[in-house]
């Protein structure tokens, strides 16, 4: 679920160097397996988080330095303390950034990390450059404490990459607090019940924390989790003692049918599935709660209407929720992205204008003779064409071959021009007389300097439409006295 950010060098949570585009700085926003995907031991470039995700970072991915091939079969891993464990891992290309402050990267680009409310270590990524001032939420749940962050309020935000999770006003979300309460009472409804709780490798620790307390009991998880709950630094509520409590902490997937039927037979085990997203339940004993960290509906409202960017993105693949915020946002002038070739492409189009230029006229004509039966066909340019300059917004045609790199002329090359007189004028916006001098391109002599371009401009670049005019006997002869005037030039 990452992004590359239009206009800018910037990815978030993409991990495919191939894929983006012209993205020199790529940032981390948590640490969640959807985020990290396609982030390895080959990875070999600066990753910019917050501090914490770099420690958890460390922890859980190779994240190497080039050359470093991990292990086939990676060892389980083996109690011991967090700071021993994080310098197994190379950590050349982890670059942990302060949260609150900003930075300069590149001298192009100023970021300022913001805490994001969604998972211990995850953030927002505040850019500002050249390309104007974007909010890139990742996930996140937005509470009425981020208005008082300083470097948000009074901002103006070009563009906002917003978190559309649960974008969707028949879809209401009860807040964490609630949720933990609602949890509680299923639990005081099942006095003599163990108590199974699914959840993620990170994230709803506070959940677990909050139900430890309120029943004051430990809570039971695995040494792997048990040591990452002190690398976050969370009161001393967790054990891996089995029977030391009745509240444990397992893995979201082991909350099913038959892991259920097997933990009732030892001892009446209830399970709680804290998740904002509609799930099955398979089995009686399973229950539910409304427990999400994105932001609900209403609370994206509310962070959009405070915010007022110029622009709503979002993030989730194939959501739509701009429509629902068309009215917060701003109406002052939004700034224009910055669209410029990168410099690796910049100097290949160089190169190539000057290998053309040196290559010999013969050359180029000979060139333009073979590629005539290399035509480009437009399937059903009478169906399509309206639709397409609908939906694109630009005039089809519009361009002519004057603007071939084999045209020299800089102005009314009559080579390029072809069609009916009303044709023309509707689809380029010519004068009536430039398609008078068209339609007589037959009967004028021919140059060299015009030579390549003529027969592409008459012929290859022309709608079906227009070619379906002339019958297969013209259309051979007018070939045949084209090259014919070519050679006797």
């Amino acid at each position: 679920s990452g992004t590359v950010i239009s206009g800018t060098p910037i990815a978030v949570d993409f991990w495919s160097v191939r894929r983006a585009a012209g993205a020199r700085l790529f940032f981390l926003s948590h640490m969640h397996s959807d985020h990290t995907v396609g982030l390895s031991s080959t990875w070999s470039r600066p990753l910019y988080c917050s501090p914490l995700t770099a420690c958890l970072l460390h922890r859980r991915l190779q994240v190497g330095v080039p050359g470093h091939r991990p292990a086939r079969r990676p060892p389980p891993p083996r109690p011991a303390l967090t700071a021993r464990l994080s310098l197994q891992v190379p950590t050349c290309w982890i670059r942990p950034l302060e949260v609150g402050q900003s930075h300069v990267l590149g001298k192009e680009v100023t970021v300022t990390l913001l805490d994001s409310n969604h998972c211990p270590g995850s953030v927002m990524f505040l850019f500002e450059g050249a390309f104007g001032t974007i909010l890139y939420t990742g996930d996140f749940r937005y509470t009425s404490t981020m208005q008082g962050e300083p470097a948000l309020r009074g901002r103006h935000i070009d563009r906002l990459y917003l978190d559309n999770t649960h974008c969707h006003p028949h879809r209401p979300l009860p807040s964490r607090q609630h949720a933990t309460r609602q949890a509680a009472r299923v639990i005081r409804m099942h006095p003599q019940h163990h108590v199974v709780i699914g959840v993620y490798s990170l994230g709803k620790e506070a959940l677990l924390v909050d139900l430890a307390m309120e029943f004051s009991t430990w809570v039971v998880v695995s040494p792997w989790r048990l040591e990452q709950m002190r690398l976050l630094e969370l009161p001393d509520v967790f054990t891996t003692e089995e029977g030391a409590g009745w509240i444990r902490a397992v893995d979201i997937t082991e909350i099913r049918w038959d892991t259920l039927v097997s933990w009732n037979t030892l001892h009446p085990t209830i399970a709680i599935l804290p998740t904002g997203r509609p799930v099955k339940v398979t089995h009686p004993n399973i229950y539910p709660i409304l427990y999400s960290d994105h932001s609900s509906f209403s609370e994206l409202c509310e962070f959009v209407k405070w915010l007022k960017p110029c622009s709503v993105i979002p993030i989730v693949r194939g959501g739509i929720c701009q429509a629902y915020f068309q009215k917060y946002l701003s109406s002052a002038p939004q700034a224009l992205p910055d669209l410029k070739i990168p410099k690796p492409v910049q100097e290949s189009v160089q190169q190539q204008r000057k290998r053309k230029a040196q290559e010999p006229r013969c050359l180029l004509k000979r060139a333009a003779r073979h590629s005539v039966p290399r035509g480009v066909v437009y399937e059903s340019p009478e169906k399509h064409t309206e639709k397409s300059e609908e939906s694109m917004g630009v005039k089809v045609l519009q361009q002519n071959c004057c603007e071939s790199a084999f045209c020299s002329q800089e102005e009314g090359c009559t080579c390029c021009h072809t069609g009916k007189e009303k044709g023309k004028e509707e689809l380029s916006g010519e004068q009536p007389g430039v398609a008078r001098a068209a339609s007589t391109v037959s009967q004028a002599p021919v140059s060299d300097e015009h030579f390549p371009t003529g027969f592409a401009g008459q012929y290859l670049l022309t709608p079906l439409n227009v070619l379906k005019q002339n019958s297969s006997q013209k259309f051979d002869k007018l070939v045949e006295d084209f090259f014919r005037r070519g050679e006797a030039s």
